[in-house]
């Protein structure tokens, strides 16, 4: 029996690439982890978004223990089984009418996994709807292969490289509302998007990345905890986790795999030789 989702939810992700909305915590504790996003850009006096990437979590011991939010994994666990790693983790933050966006993609298209099983949970620090720019899903896009994206560069995109997809009917689009503290799942090959905030609040939401241990990265090696299980496999060296707030161990870790990535050294899995 399913630990967290339903039935129906388990079959409904089978099929469909998503579920939501599920409840990770109250309001009260989602608005302490934006405090804790926010005292961070008055630490750092930037955007956060342009630093939690990739491996985000490893900020602060907070954010890695929501990592490890025992609903949050119930619900991984009656996807992907008992035995998981967190390998990354990224914020995703619009300010009030601002035109930021993050087009059609794929999650699979640069995390270089095999196989893909990887799911993505997206937890509201605030609400997320569908005037501040909530997450929206294609439908059973998740069974089709990894899809070849165009990296734009563009200004007002929050990916990388501004990647994205071609030829999507957007009309087949379902937003993902959620209340502040619930979160939701995708499958990594899930075509999935947002549009601006249109609203006068900011939209704060962070996405935690989860994969069975059986799975490995197509090239080399690379970091992940154990959240939840036993890791028999051994393909992922152990992350650097932060003792305190801001660790520099854990931080320079951060910016490694942050800047391995933007920087073009991480190549999608469409441009890949078999």
């Amino acid at each position: 029996m399913p630990k967290h989702l339903t039935d129906a939810q388990v079959a409904h992700f089978r099929e469909h690439g998503y579920v939501f909305p599920l409840r990770a915590m109250d309001a009260a504790e989602a608005d302490r982890y934006r405090q804790l996003i926010e005292n961070y850009e008055a630490t750092i006096g930037e955007d956060a978004n342009r630093s939690l990437k990739i491996k985000g979590h490893l900020a602060y011991p907070a954010l890695v223990e929501l990592g490890r939010n025992p609903r949050i994994l119930d619900a991984v666990e009656d996807l992907i089984g008992p035995n998981i790693l967190l390998f990354g983790a990224s914020l995703f933050a619009k300010n009030a009418r601002n035109p930021s966006y993050v087009s059609w993609h794929q999650d699979s298209a640069y995390f270089g996994l095999t196989p893909h099983e990887e799911v993505t949970a997206w937890v509201g620090f605030t609400h997320a709807d569908a005037e501040n720019g909530c997450l929206r899903v294609l439908p059973g896009s998740h069974t089709g292969p990894d899809r070849r994206h165009v990296e734009t560069f563009a200004a007002d995109n929050m990916l990388a490289k501004g990647q994205t997809l071609t030829g999507i009917d957007d009309s087949l689009a379902v937003e993902m509302p959620l209340a502040a503290g619930e979160f939701s799942l995708h499958h990594e090959r899930t075509a999935h998007c947002s549009l601006p905030n249109r609203s006068h609040g900011r939209r704060i939401g962070f996405a935690y990345f989860f994969i069975p241990t059986h799975v490995k990265p197509l090239k080399g090696r690379h970091r992940a905890t154990l959240v939840r299980g036993v890791d028999e496999y051994g393909h992922w060296d152990a992350d650097v986790l932060p003792a305190y707030d801001l660790d520099p161990a854990a931080m320079a870790q951060l910016r490694g795999a942050w800047g391995q990535y933007k920087d073009g050294e991480t190549r999608q899995v469409a441009d890949m030789a078999p």
